[in-house]
């Protein structure tokens, strides 16, 4: 038989895949593999588990949040032995598989875990570490992981608004200079992101259009610091209309962006702390991990989607 490490989070989401996790392993086994089962202790504990295993696995699944994909995304970039990760989506937003099309139903996602296709999509690279869909500084990026778990468990979405509401009186500007692709932008800015995802936050389209996974490039979206109410509301306006407004925002595509600035930011990696950084640089390496999808799945979250 194949063999799969299946590492999950037990505390993600409502603790969903509690009463499931016999028919998710019975579809495992099922699928033909023997199963290695490891629920994560505390934080970070599956990069931790990630980087010692030595057996040798043909699959490794995981279950939770986006930040339980993180870590074994980001243990199994470390690894010179890389086999494809399947994903059972199991927290509160879930972006990261609502943009490859993995079903919310975890029976179905434990199916394509199994029997869908490995599909090699984009990682990124922030400095020394690493992320799958999204690098973030600003306004609100610290709700997901200063949220607690129990808010989380209970509230859902509601939690992040409560959580974020607390701030929005407070609100950070940074002075930045951003180069890419021979360009630099000096600038004041209250939100940030480097993205390889369709959805954030739960809200799809404000990346922008022709979002592909594999092409080597992330879309890059930066929010100007407004001077006033009406600057303000313009900002909320192309949010709620899921366009970009170039009065008031930046929007480009590259493989490789470079962010100073004179004092510390706080930074997001899929949603879990990145640290706090005067210099950042994000490089995207192109289908450098492969994940489990649906083999209808791979048309449009591929290169050709984007060339159409």
């Amino acid at each position: 038989m194949k063999k799969m490490l299946f590492i999950y989070n037990p505390n993600s989401g409502m603790g969903l895949l509690k009463p499931k996790l016999s028919d998710v392993l019975d579809i495992f086994v099922k699928g033909g593999y023997e199963v290695t089962v490891y629920p994560t202790q505390k934080y970070h504990d599956a990069v931790r588990k990630m980087g010692e295993y030595e057996e040798q696995y043909d699959l490794v699944a995981c279950s939770g949040g986006d930040g339980t994909l993180d870590e074994v995304v980001t243990g199994m970039m470390k690894r010179e032995d890389k086999v494809p990760i399947g994903y059972i989506p199991a927290g509160t937003t879930n972006d990261f598989a609502s943009s490859l099309h993995i079903s919310k139903n975890m029976l179905e996602a434990a199916d394509t875990v199994v029997n869908g296709v490995p599909f090699a999509c984009d990682v990124g690279v922030f400095n020394q570490d690493y992320f799958v869909y999204i690098a973030a500084f600003g306004l609100f990026t610290d709700v997901s992981y200063e949220t607690k778990q129990s808010m989380k468990n209970v509230l859902g979405h509601l939690a992040y608004i409560l959580e974020g509401t607390k701030r929005i009186f407070n609100i950070p500007s940074y002075r930045i200079k951003v180069t890419h692709d021979g360009e630099t932008i000096e600038d004041e800015f209250i939100y940030g992101m480097v993205t390889n995802s369709r959805s954030v936050g739960g809200f799809k389209g404000i990346t922008g259009k022709n979002v592909v996974f594999d092409d080597g490039k992330f879309e890059v979206t930066l929010f100007k610091t407004p001077r006033n109410p009406m600057e303000l509301n313009e900002i909320l306006g192309a949010l709620a209309l899921r366009k970009i407004n170039p009065k008031r925002m930046y929007s480009f595509k590259t493989n490789e962006v470079h962010f100073e600035t004179e004092e510390e930011i706080p930074w997001t990696l899929d949603g879990e702390f990145g640290g706090v950084h005067e210099e950042v640089v994000v490089k995207d390496c192109q289908k450098a991990l492969e994940i489990m999808v649906k083999p209808e799945v791979i048309e449009d979250v591929s290169e050709k989607k984007g060339t159409e």
